[in-house]
């Protein structure tokens, strides 16, 4: 069966480590009949909410920016792929910011299957618990029938490229097939 599979790069780097193994899992999803889309977070205008609570009433967001764009994408999607480096022990500001301005849809983003790309300098997956936790407090406790499927760690990358001779970009392309 072919799945819609919309993959999220909140690298602010365009092939930056993270961005790339969404690059490579991306291709192993289409080699096996996918229909995939890629949203790179830093070519969008997406603002900061403002926490007014109008999307707690029903009457979406009041904020008109390209959020509304991926807000029906998310909808729309079978998969989703959220793809981030870690800054201080959690996803960076790009991903956290898009997370933030989903609430107006939280109902319609529901019964998705998740996957995870996290990239760090530190080599210890032990140092991933807090980025995990906050992705996991997204999709478990605020979208409905959300399943985690997997996680990609592309540990101990520091510069730009690193990540391609990483074994990890092997498994990301891998995992992008075995959809």
């Amino acid at each position: 069966m072919t799945k819609k599979i919309l993959v999220i790069s909140a690298s602010p780097r365009r092939g930056g480590n993270s961005d790339t193994l969404c690059d490579l899992f991306i291709r192993g999803a289409m080699e096996s009949g996918h229909q995939v889309e890629k949203i790179f977070i830093a070519d969008k205008q997406i603002a900061y909410c403002r926490g007014c609570g109008k999307c707690n009433d029903g009457s979406g967001c009041v904020i008109k920016d390209d959020m509304e764009e991926i807000l029906i994408k998310l909808v729309v999607a079978d998969t989703i792929v959220m793809a981030t480096p870690v800054y201080f022990y959690s996803m960076n500001a790009q991903l956290k910011t898009l997370i933030d301005r989903t609430v107006p849809s939280y109902e319609k983003i529901s019964n998705k299957e998740f996957y995870f790309i996290i990239t760090a300098a530190d080599g210890n997956k032990n140092m991933m618990k807090r980025t995990l936790e906050s992705l996991r407090g997204f999709t478990e406790d605020c979208l409905e029938g959300a399943k985690e499927k997997d996680i990609i760690y592309g540990l101990g990358t520091w510069k730009m490229g690193e990540i391609v001779s990483n074994p990890v970009a092997q498994e990301a392309y891998e995992m992008g097939k075995s959809l």
